[in-house]
């Protein structure tokens, strides 16, 4: 998968898309991630990008001129173009499953109070938003979906169950995890991971996802309860005993 990435702010994505999986991912040929300076397409003497808004208000917008000879030089006409607003659709794992099927992907990162509206008018621009929040600019969104989306390509993770195997990916938030030693400061790990018996750690860990997602996210739990008839007998009993112990059987219905 091919990025392009246009900022303000370009040295700020080596040191995180150089690192860990996504660097593993760019050596491998997996993941090809582009950055642009948007200031190298302004056409006056101080590379200046920015200016007041029509109508008056506070802060700075980005004008229109350098981006879009920015996207013009990249090709970027028939792209995914996607720009980094907290206005923008909230990320989630059905929006990261599109944009992982996608060869690829252009990334406008915003400051101030944002970009001249004709950019995202003419380029057909999909806004996205990590959260309900407010930060300085696009750079720490964009690496965070590109971090996302990567996670979803083939070849990227070690292993090819790890990602679905993970909180969200299947519905529910992840399980407690543990690993050596056995005993560490007369904290045990539980039992029944040690057994060697697989359908009764399946169940444990798949129970312990149900809690902690009935605790923390019960919007969660009940949407993955609308998947009830998926689950085997056992599967099913657990569900149920979760959605009874937090109330949440009336929600159901």
């Amino acid at each position: 998968m091919k990025i392009d990435i246009l900022t303000l702010f370009p040295e700020m994505f080596p040191p995180v898309m150089g690192s860990s999986m996504l660097g593993r991912a760019a050596q491998n040929g997996i993941l090809d991630i582009r950055t642009h300076d948007i200031r190298d397409y302004t056409q006056n003497k101080h590379n200046r990008t920015d200016d007041y808004p029509f109508g008056g208000g506070g802060g700075m917008v980005q004008m229109a001129d350098p981006i879009f000879r920015a996207l013009e030089d990249i090709g970027a006409q028939g792209k995914r173009l996607l720009y980094m607003s907290p206005r923008g659709k909230v990320m989630d794992q059905q929006l990261l499953s599109e944009l992982a099927e996608e060869t690829e992907l252009v990334i406008l990162c915003g400051h101030y109070e944002g970009v001249d509206q004709r950019v995202l008018d003419h380029w057909d621009a999909q806004e996205v938003s990590i959260g309900d929040y407010i930060l300085t600019g696009g750079e720490l969104p964009a690496m965070v979906l590109i971090d996302a989306v990567a996670r979803l390509l083939p070849r990227v993770l070690g292993n090819a169950d790890s990602a679905m195997d993970e909180s969200i990916y299947s519905g529910l938030l992840e399980h407690p995890q543990y690993t050596q030693p056995r005993e560490y400061r007369d904290m045990q790990v539980p039992e029944v991971l040690l057994s060697g018996n697989h359908r009764k750690i399946h169940l444990w860990r798949l129970e312990q996802s149900l809690d902690l997602t009935a605790r923390r996210r019960p919007d969660m739990l009940l949407e993955y309860a609308r998947r009830r008839d998926e689950l085997d007998r056992d599967e099913q009993r657990l569900l149920d005993s979760t959605l009874q112990a937090y109330g949440l059987c009336r929600i159901m219905k």
